[in-house]
């Protein structure tokens, strides 16, 4: 099964891949979760810092050696804003028979109403949204499943913001995207 968690990775964090791990768990032992990082979100235009291509190596970096997280770039060769159902259309095109799982955050959840073509949705993925503890996810009639993931207090926010104050990463992200993040001089 392979199961599709979007969003910006601006940087991708500890979070962020223990979400992926425990939604691996929670899916079953042949479940792979590819990272998708959007070219440019319709919610969030003009807050990507680094480039789609960076976003990638970071997420390329952060997952290497782990065989149930890989990183999905079709994104970033379809056209702005990154719609999840262009994506799911054009990721069907190019593997015919594969059924996707969309994973969400239950923030992600709570906007589906608003999203491009959201009726499109089930014929193109199953919904799963996972829910950290003391979280309420309310229920849609496209959403399958909910899993629960660990609670973690972090956000790309604060480690673009900690890198900007010239204050440590170390532990919020892997190693080797903290060394891409220094060598690139990115969030300063």
């Amino acid at each position: 099964m392979d199961a599709l968690f979007g969003g910006s990775f601006d940087p991708v964090h500890i979070a962020h891949l223990i979400v992926a791990e425990a939604a691996a768990d929670a899916l079953g032992e042949n479940a792979v979760i590819r990272f998708l990082p959007a070219r440019e979100q319709p919610f969030k235009r003009a807050a990507h810092v680094a480039s789609p291509e960076q976003r990638a190596e970071m997420l390329d970096l952060a997952v290497a050696g782990n065989p149930r997280l890989r990183v999905e770039r079709i994104e970033l060769g379809l056209p702005t804003p990154s719609y999840t159902v262009r994506t799911l259309r054009a990721l069907g095109e190019r593997e015919p028979g594969n059924r996707f799982t969309l994973l969400l955050g239950a923030d992600a959840a709570r906007d589906l109403a608003a999203w491009w073509e959201v009726e499109a949705l089930p014929a193109l993925a199953d919904i799963v949204v996972f829910a950290r503890p003391g979280s309420t996810v309310l229920r849609h009639p496209l959403v399958s499943r909910v899993i629960p993931v660990p609670m973690i207090d972090l956000s790309a926010t604060q480690v673009r913001e900690r890198v900007k104050q010239s204050r440590s990463i170390r532990y919020l992200v892997p190693e080797p995207v903290r060394a891409y993040i220094a060598d690139r001089r990115l969030y300063r």
